[in-house]
């Protein structure tokens, strides 16, 4: 993955977004999408003892230890909400250490780009290069660009109503509307700006027919 020209800086939040090469699909299957978020979850903490693939075919012991093992590690970064669709995923994140947003990526789009070429039986990247990032200045912006990720599904189309979006599985929107979700989303910081889950799930969900709009127009002026 080539270096930035821009450098993340260390404890500030980012819009990270990135797509397969060609707009090709990256995710195809229910079992492809769950192995993309045990990535996500396993390669957040600092130095991992062992592949996610190895982890994966331990036993329940063995799994339990390594867990106990990185809950005791740093972490490179802290996942604030995410969304994975069809041919692309974003994620927002907070930088916990120098370098952490980039060594984060490398390890999760590695590890499931191995997993997926040898599912479909192909060599090569899946994911472009360089992967976008949005540094996140104001606290507006930072509820804006959550809402926006917790919206993709529906502003896409992937799924037809609201009723949908709220049981979406590969989103962190289910983890944020459920008063009784255990979650390795960091939610605190955008649910401290709400009273309760209801008013974020309406802060959502009353733009959710804007946002469609906005993408239809937009794909009739540049198409």
């Amino acid at each position: 993955m080539p270096g930035r020209i821009l450098p993340l800086v260390t404890n500030e939040i980012y819009h990270i977004y990135n797509r397969g090469i060609d707009r090709r699909p990256t995710f195809t299957t229910i079992r492809e999408y769950q192995r993309a978020i045990e990535a996500i979850k396993f390669y957040r903490f600092t130095r991992p003892p062992l592949r996610l693939s190895k982890f994966l075919r331990l036993e329940e012991e063995g799994k339990s230890e390594v867990l106990q093992l990185l809950q005791k590690k740093d972490k490179l970064i802290r996942i604030l909400c995410y969304c994975l669709m069809p041919n692309h995923f974003h994620l927002l994140l907070k930088q916990d250490r120098d370098k952490g947003i980039a060594k984060f990526l490398s390890n999760v789009q590695n590890s499931y780009t191995r997993y997926f070429n040898t599912r479909h039986d192909r060599d090569g990247s899946l994911f472009l290069n360089q992967f976008k990032a949005v540094r996140i200045e104001t606290d507006e912006q930072l509820l804006h660009v959550c809402r926006y990720i917790h919206l993709n599904p529906y502003t896409g189309f992937v799924v037809k109503s609201l009723a949908e979006l709220e049981k979406y599985p590969w989103s962190s929107l289910p983890d944020y509307i459920s008063r009784d979700a255990t979650t390795f989303v960091e939610r605190d910081m955008i649910l401290g700006y709400f009273r309760n889950t209801d008013q974020y799930k309406r802060f959502v969900f009353d733009q959710a027919d804007y946002q469609r709009r906005l993408r239809e127009i937009k794909h009739l002026i540049f198409e």
